[in-house]
């Protein structure tokens, strides 16, 4: 496969149709006290083990994803997997041997660290028992490069919330921080109310943003939408990725939400995301189509 630089992206994007986002972090300056540039690719709901119309190929795209971050000319730093790495089922056995499988080919990726957030449908039926047991914490952080990566959990817990204790461990650790410095927030569901009766919200999410306002330079990532939404709390930038697996129909005020639009042969609203950081120049988002090779 020929490998994919950052011009390269640019050119997909202009085929795509997809979406650069500047300022992730507009209230930063850069310092000599700052990291280095580095860029890492987010990938979302793969939702490993999903059979049905809405994406025939389903077995073989996560394996094309994978193709294409390896053709990447700059390896990134790391990758996230936002969440709903599986698709749920009752069975304990099930859900944990899915899991297997999909660690399993996840392995095949050349970037040595890759981290893990649950979705609902690997965590919400066992609070994340069989997901800690194969990819450890369902809540933690991790700095790179001047940058404060924060991952929540809003899946464990049936009713979508944070929870106390995990919101009472988030204000403990930004009050570590300085008010300028970079942080990024990596959960699955969004943290503000975007279509509630959608199950596209955190319950306790506004505790969450209220505890990040202070902060100047915040950006979330998420998924669970699976497509591209970009929203404003403040000052504050949510975005939203693509899934790999199905798109979702776009937010809207129906009470129940449509099932997953009809499947595209190009595949073209799935995707992944590269992200470069810089300590010299506002961060770019980049999406990446699934290889169809």
């Amino acid at each position: 496969m020929k490998s994919v630089d950052r011009r390269d992206f640019l050119k997909l994007s202009g085929m795509a149709g997809v979406t650069f986002t500047a300022g992730l972090f507009p209230a930063y300056q850069a310092s000599a006290q700052a990291g280095g540039d580095f860029h890492f690719v987010q990938i979302s709901d793969t939702h490993w083990g999903y059979k049905g119309p809405a994406n025939p190929d389903a077995e073989h795209t996560l394996e094309k994803a994978i193709v294409t971050v390896n053709g990447l000319a700059q390896k990134p730093d790391f990758i996230v997997f936002t969440g709903d790495l599986t698709h749920t089922t009752e069975d304990g056995a099930e859900r944990r041997a899915r899991m297997k499988r999909f660690k399993e080919i996840v392995s095949a990726l050349n970037v040595k660290d890759v981290r893990f957030l649950a979705g609902e449908h690997d965590a919400a039926l066992d609070k994340g028992a069989a997901f800690k047991e194969f990819f450890g914490a369902t809540y933690y952080t991790f700095d790179h490069k001047g940058v404060h990566f924060i991952a929540l959990d809003n899946v464990s817990d049936p009713g979508a919330k944070l929870g106390d204790e995990q919101l009472a461990w988030l204000a403990a650790d930004l009050k570590q921080r300085k008010p300028d410095d970079r942080i990024v927030v990596l959960t699955h569901r969004p943290l503000f109310d975007l279509v509630p009766n959608w199950d596209w919200t955190t319950a306790d999410g506004a505790k969450a943003i209220d505890l990040l306002m202070p902060y100047k330079n915040v950006v979330v990532f998420y998924g669970h939408i699976h497509q591209e939404n970009d929203h404003m709390t403040g000052h504050i930038a949510h975005h939203a990725a693509k899934s790999l697996i199905f798109p979702q129909a776009a937010p809207g005020n129906a009470p129940k939400r449509p099932p997953p639009p009809p499947f595209d042969a190009s595949l073209k609203p799935l995707g992944t995301r590269d992200v470069a950081m810089s300590s010299a120049k506002a961060p770019v988002i980049v999406e990446l189509p699934v290889t169809k090779a």
